[in-house]
């Protein structure tokens, strides 16, 4: 440290001597200034200027010790309070070592503590995040307040214990307007919450920096954010004085206790529940948890293999064929198991929307209330992780252009509070993640229009409505009139339709003018298998994802229409679908041309509706979903691999890159 570790052993060891024995006069004071003068020369020694001065303010206001001591003498008070701030002037007069700047090996090194330290805090700023949002509606919650109090507190102690000065001393500070809070010396406002949600957001950054160290990435750590402390200590600066009998005492101990001895972040109700419920989760790193998922795969594939071989049907055996059936069983539930451990409820990302609401209502000076339904609906984790963005770009895009302010909302007939509502729930195999507003709702005239002036279609184009509301989903595309630093680029909801697509999901839009829209993402429940229908066609083998498939049935001469002589179209249940031939776009020599020697399978993509013609059906399988690597990754109407029972290798398709390159190779 810049100053000697004997300056700080010395204001430690003062506080510690003033919790234990707890001055209550004048007459007391003359036991503490010895010391108060010991340190101010050993600050002056070690050019510790602020301390030095903290120190003679100090002495100066303590009373002579000689007077008889007043009644209600606030000589305890001053003491603590003088101490406190002496700690907090030896902090800021050392300009604390940060992480990246500390040379000598130290604790707060270790790789693994600060891993646990990173993992730990994010949940607990998660946690603060949303109390914090609790408080805003309800200044009230005793709870909310005292869980945001516990989660700086245990960042403080964390920090400390590790040597990450600048993130314990921001912790600190907020902590203690927290704790005034508490003893409901101060109320917290909405202007309150932003610097507290910003001391918040800034040891976010701090736990980034460490974790990028940690990984070998060059990282700049955040500078000491002086201003935003000064903010924090300005939110009680009219308050009343507290009540320093109780409170300083707790923190001094607090300040002085061992430093492996952290609050648990839990709430008490919670720690006095039986003990064996501590051992039922564990922290396993995601890597080991994806080669554990990896491996359960493959054992699937292999016993798959061992079952369908040719020289296993000759085995006449009963006890072998119980075995391998106890065999398939145990993989069957080993898969099962692996996969139920890739999944997490979604209600941790709903929460984090919650801030971002927040944060625009009040930028847009709008009110709105946030709901949720469905949050402990399940997904894959890989398909959280990848959601959060598209959700983020769907939220503020309702919070820009759906939402209307209050006086529109009045003037229309509304409450002016607005309504936005995320649901998650199960359909048909699938998770549907409804993203809903009582706002403006889309204008399907207007969007026509600007994809018109765009030169995206011609204006004598018929399309339905549900073809119009997508192509807010094409590049470029926007009806903002002005650009914001929300939105009005023209780039979001491509991205959107992007990221939900490579998820292997699809995006319908619901939408009535002047009473709201929704969106809805449909996504499989896991990245790693999928239900699938095997086809034939020729000699391969290609799987269609069963969400997408409608109805599979063998036409007649009078179903099949050939239009223009080009495109073919089949009659179904007195609809016109177009007619793509699997066998012509992969270049595969088909068993028969015939249409009534074939198969239709009904495909459903986006709403929108199409026929594939195979040579035959083989049969439903849950696969194990196999990337084709970098080689293949430009190839189009392929969405990955799988290892069929016998062996072979069949393709997966991407049904709704076939119907827009169907649709291309019809238009030329």
């Amino acid at each position: 440290m810049p100053h000697s570790a004997e300056l700080r052993q010395q204001i430690e060891d003062l506080a510690l001597q003033l919790v234990v024995a707890e001055p209550g006069n004048a007459a007391a004071t003359a036991r503490w200034i010895p010391a108060l003068h010991g340190i101010r020369d050993k600050a002056l020694a070690d050019r510790a200027n602020l301390v030095a001065a903290a120190t003679t303010a100090l002495l100066e206001s303590l009373p002579d010790p000689g007077r008889p001591a007043a009644e209600g003498d606030a000589t305890a008070d001053l003491l603590q309070a003088g101490i406190v701030r002496l700690q907090q002037t030896l902090d800021e007069d050392d300009g604390q070592p940060t992480l990246a700047s500390s040379a000598a090996p130290s604790l707060g090194q270790d790789v693994e503590l600060l891993g646990d330290f990173v993992l730990e805090s994010r949940e607990h700023l998660a946690a603060i995040e949303s109390q914090l949002l609790i408080l805003e509606a309800d200044p009230s919650a005793a709870e909310a307040l005292n869980s945001v109090f516990r989660g700086f507190h245990t960042i403080k102690g964390l920090a400390g214990f590790l040597e990450l000065w600048d993130v314990q001393k921001l912790a600190h500070e907020t902590e203690t307007v927290l704790d005034r809070a508490r003893s409901s010396q101060w109320t917290l406002d909405p202007d309150a919450i932003d610097v507290i949600l910003e001391s918040a957001d800034y040891l976010r950054r701090w736990l980034t920096h460490v974790e990028s160290g940690l990984q070998n990435q060059p990282s700049e750590a955040p500078p000491p954010n002086q201003a935003l402390i000064l903010r924090i200590r300005a939110l009680t600066a009219d308050s009343a004085e507290p009540d320093h009998g109780g409170i300083e005492l707790a923190q001094l101990a607090s300040a002085v206790e061992s430093p492996s001895v952290v609050e648990p972040a839990a709430p008490v109700a919670a720690e006095a529940g039986p003990r064996k419920n501590e051992t039922m989760a564990v922290k396993v790193d995601t890597a080991k948890l994806d080669y554990l998922v990896d491996m359960a795969g493959e054992m699937v594939i292999a016993e798959s293999l061992v079952r369908h071989a040719p020289e296993f049907d000759s085995v006449k055996s009963q006890a072998l064929q119980r075995k391998m059936a106890q065999l398939t069983r145990i993989t069957a539930e080993l898969q099962k198991t692996a996969m139920a451990m890739r999944m997490v409820p979604i209600g941790p990302l709903f929460r984090r929307m919650s801030r971002l609401v927040r944060d625009l209502s009040r930028q847009f000076g709008k009110q709105v209330q946030m709901e949720t339904e469905g949050d402990e609906i399940e997904l894959d984790r890989t398909i959280v992780e990848e959601l959060a963005d598209p959700l983020m770009h769907m939220v503020r895009n309702a919070m820009d252009h759906g939402i209307d302010p209050p006086a529109e909302r009045i003037a229309n007939g509304k409450p002016p509070a607005a309504r936005l509502l995320l649901k998650a729930h199960h359909q048909a195999g699938q998770v549907v993640i409804e993203i809903s507003d009582d706002g403006r709702g889309l204008d399907a005239a207007k969007i026509k229009a600007k994809a018109v002036q765009k030169g995206m279609i011609s204006a004598e184009k018929e399309l339905s409505e549900s073809e119009i509301f997508n192509l807010i989903f094409e590049p470029g595309f926007t009806t903002a009139a002005q650009v914001t630093n929300v939105s009005g680029r023209g780039v979001g909801m491509d991205v959107v339709r992007r990221h939900i697509e490579k998820l292997r999901g699809r995006i319908e839009i619901r939408s009535s003018i002047g009473r709201g829209a929704a969106f809805l993402l449909k996504l499989p429940l896991t990245l790693a298998i999928i239900d699938g229908l095997v086809v034939g066609v020729g000699a391969e083998r290609y799987i269609l994802p069963l969400f997408g498939v409608r109805e599979m049935f063998r036409p007649t001469a009078e179903t099949i229409f050939t239009v223009q002589q080009r495109a073919e179209m089949a009659l179904v249940r007195g609809t016109l679908l177009p007619v793509f031939r699997l066998y012509r776009r992969f270049g595969v020599k088909p068993r028969s041309e015939d249409p009534t020697q074939s198969v239709l399978v009904v495909a459903e993509v986006e709403g929108a509706s199409y026929c594939l013609l195979v040579d035959e059906l083989i049969g439903k399988q849950e696969v194990v979903i196999k990337s084709l690597g970098a080689t293949f990754s430009n190839v189009t109407c392929i969405a990955g691999g799988a290892i069929l029972g016998g062996g072979r290798v069949g393709l997966i398709l991407d049904l709704d890159r076939l119907l827009k390159d169907g649709e291309h190779e019809a238009a030329r």
